[in-house]
């Protein structure tokens, strides 16, 4: 059997906690869509969805 090393001791890589790497991935989709959200507001602002005149 192998021993994991102890939390001081370097050479292990850590764990990270289901619960974070989810957390995390929520964070980015929310920063992702309010990016793609203030996209389209600033480009149908510009005029860019209005039909040619």
């Amino acid at each position: 059997m192998t021993e994991e090393p102890a939390a001081g001791e370097p050479g292990g890589a850590r764990r990270r906690p289901p619960l974070l790497i989810v957390a995390v991935l929520v964070a980015a989709l929310i920063v992702c869509c309010c990016s793609a959200v203030v996209g389209l507001f600033i480009a149908w602002s510009a005029g860019l969805f209005h039909p040619p005149a």
